[in-house]
């Protein structure tokens, strides 16, 4: 049978969609692998799979492009909702992660808003490698740490221009602090609602954006005391804007484009 896919990107950051519903899965890490290859497959940061659900619209699963999988991506779950959006003409739908079942919005501006789940701050959710403060690690620049169903670690700095993230990034994903890896935020603060944001993303790249990085780098911003929200994220490939309360759920808000679709 063909596998059917969808190209998709959120400011540059580009997942693929394949459409599993009513077959079985054709999936595995190989094929992701196989995929994710840019000079021989289709290329992508995150791939997702929309599966039957008894409870929402789809069930998704992530993967990155090495084949490992993952919780979370909020731009593929923002390209997922357009989807079924666009399918139903609907402007709410549900779908459903190893997060649990997340409502999703169409806002007037055509972008959609998602459900991201609640944020964890407890060292061994995150995972840390000891129990600590993940409000202030013991690492030079006192970093801030939280989960969002992978592991993220938030540098507040004062000149993004000057730092090579090339080179620091690497060094952080690997720390012995961070037994599962870590994806690093290198934060720029320009008000209390507008960040700069630069990332490298755990298994090693300088996206142009990241869902799930854009929600914890806020959400560790309003827990420091230096952002209020709603937070517009300014990323490399654009914007995204993050909602959080304090308490509840994270909500991300944010463009998606349709790139191609084929058939393998």
């Amino acid at each position: 049978m063909p596998l059917n896919f969808l190209k998709m990107h959120a400011n540059g950051d580009d997942f693929v969609l394949i459409d599993a519903r009513g077959r079985d899965n054709p999936i595995t890490a190989e094929r992701v692998r196989a995929l994710g290859d840019r000079r021989r497959g289709i290329g992508f940061n995150q791939l997702v799979v929309l599966g039957d659900c008894q409870e929402s619209a789809a069930q998704l699963t992530f993967f990155n492009a090495d084949g490992s999988s993952l919780a979370t991506c909020g731009s593929a779950t923002r390209g997922a909702a357009d989807l079924l959006l666009n399918e139903s003409g609907a402007t709410s739908v549900q779908v459903k992660t190893a997060r649990g079942v997340q409502h999703c919005l169409r806002l007037e501006d055509q972008s959609v808003s998602v459900e991201m789940g609640l944020p964890s701050f407890d060292w061994q959710a995150i995972p840390l490698a000891r129990e600590l403060d993940s409000l202030s690690l013991p690492l030079p620049g006192q970093p801030a740490a939280c989960s969002m169903g992978n592991p993220h670690c938030s540098f507040f700095v004062d000149d993004l221009q000057a730092l090579d993230i090339a080179t620091l990034g690497p060094q952080i994903e690997r720390h012995p602090l961070f037994p599962q890896k870590t994806n690093v935020h290198f934060i720029q603060v320009i008000d209390r609602h507008t960040i700069r944001l630069r990332i490298w993303e755990r298994n090693g790249a300088i996206p142009l954006g990241s869902g799930s990085c854009s929600c914890a780098a806020a959400v560790n911003g309003i827990r420091r005391g230096v952002l209020d929200s709603p937070v517009q994220v300014l990323c490399d490939g654009g914007p995204v804007t993050v909602s959080w309360d304090g308490q509840g759920k994270v909500r991300l808000a944010g463009s998606v484009t349709r790139v191609f679709s084929g058939s393998l």
